[in-house]
């Protein structure tokens, strides 16, 4: 009974007699609504969205088939089951009012057991239909966390076998010239365990709001410089061309986790070199959104000219348990968490991302977050 006194029941008549007679029969069990005529009817279902409408048929103005045609179109309320309670008794009546998507037909004079039967029917066909979608949701979760888990333990073994493999040549080598060779492959596939294993930490903690933000004054064109300097030699090697563009509006210092910022930037970055051709071209940019007093919101954007990411795959890559292509993140080396990371970041940040991108004419990278400006009484106290 619990489950059906959270229920909601919104009553359409435009005689106000009808109304108390269903709400005095239904008032114990469910929280009842109201409405005299079609217009009402239609803005309370939007609102309350309520589990069901007991509609009459006969209304001046808007009647009960016109109501339920406009309550079908709108998407909101489309799945709302609707029972026509009228005093047309007529079997054309009732099949009319079926087929235009009533879930059933009470007729006038009714009677209480009735109305309530037929209510508790439809509350507990809508119960059982949520519980089958939460059911098949949980399912997929589970086999979905199930591959990812799998992938993931491919990707671990890969440098974990290199690491092992190249140890076992060392000790059995005897030609010192290729040491320097073999330890160089194990540093190269230690780095890449790490950086698996920080990145299912940083996901790990995200879900589990382990990590907060910290805040301390920064420079933004300082950690700009830092991270340039962090990714500098991989365009180098690839030949590419990285240009930047930072607002001058955004001002010297600011106040906001520095590293938790920089980690969303360079994920950004690092992919649009990962996923650009030799010779390719990269930019970056930094404006001020908005200027409030006392906080900015920036926008960055990455964008290149690589591969690109299909329209479908948009969505997709945001999320840890379903990456866009396995076998192009595999390719390109990478986790492929770095955009889960980033899209927590910025949420946590009061921004958003999004990404603009077609297959083989690149892909932009945008998102928002929210920064204070610089904490003028730390100044003051760090100056004395």
């Amino acid at each position: 009974m619990d489950d059906l006194i959270k229920s909601k029941i919104l009553v359409v008549d435009d005689e106000s007699s009808n109304i108390m007679a269903l709400t005095q029969i239904l008032a114990m069990e469910y929280t009842i609504y109201a409405a005299k005529d079609g217009e009402s009817a239609i803005n309370a279902a939007i609102e309350y969205m309520p589990d069901v409408i007991i509609l009459d048929i006969l209304m001046p103005d808007m009647n009960g088939y016109d109501v339920i045609c406009e309550l079908q179109k709108n998407e909101k309320t489309r799945n709302i089951p609707v029972i026509f309670i009228t005093g047309l008794n007529k079997p054309n009546e009732e099949e009319k009012g079926l087929s235009l998507g009533a879930a059933d037909y009470i007729t006038k004079p009714f009677s209480q057991g009735i109305v309530q039967l037929r209510v508790r029917n439809q509350i507990k066909l809508k119960q059982q239909m949520r519980q089958i979608i939460e059911n098949e949701f949980k399912e997929e979760r589970s086999r979905v966390k199930i591959e990812f888990l799998t992938r993931m333990s491919h990707e671990m073994l890969t440098p974990m076998n290199a690491i092992m493999g190249m140890t076992q040549i060392i000790k059995a080598s005897k030609n010192q010239d290729k040491l320097m060779s073999y330890i160089g492959k194990i540093d190269k596939a230690s780095q890449q365990l790490l950086d698996l294993i920080n990145d299912l930490l940083d996901v790990s903690g995200s879900k589990e709001g382990v990590y907060m933000l910290n805040e301390a004054n920064f420079s933004f064109t300082g950690m700009f410089s830092n991270i340039f300097d962090l990714v500098k030699g991989q365009i180098e090697e690839k030949k590419q061309i990285f240009t930047y563009e930072i607002d001058d509006a955004i001002p010297d210092v600011l106040k906001g986790d520095e590293k938790r910022l920089s980690q969303a930037i360079t994920n950004l970055i690092v992919n649009a070199i990962k996923f650009t051709q030799n010779e390719g071209a990269i930019k970056f940019m930094a404006n001020v959104k908005k200027d409030v007093s006392d906080s900015i919101v920036l926008q960055i954007e990455v964008a290149d000219n690589g591969i690109g990411i299909s329209k479908e795959h948009h969505n997709e890559i945001f999320n840890a348990f379903g990456q866009a292509d396995i076998s192009t993140t595999r390719k390109y080396s990478g986790t492929g968490l770095g955009l889960t990371i980033t899209k927590h970041i910025v949420e946590m940040m009061e921004g958003k991302i999004w990404v603009e991108s077609e297959i083989d004419k690149g892909t932009k990278f945008t998102f928002t977050c929210k920064i204070k400006k610089e904490d003028v009484k730390d100044n003051e106290n760090n100056c004395k």
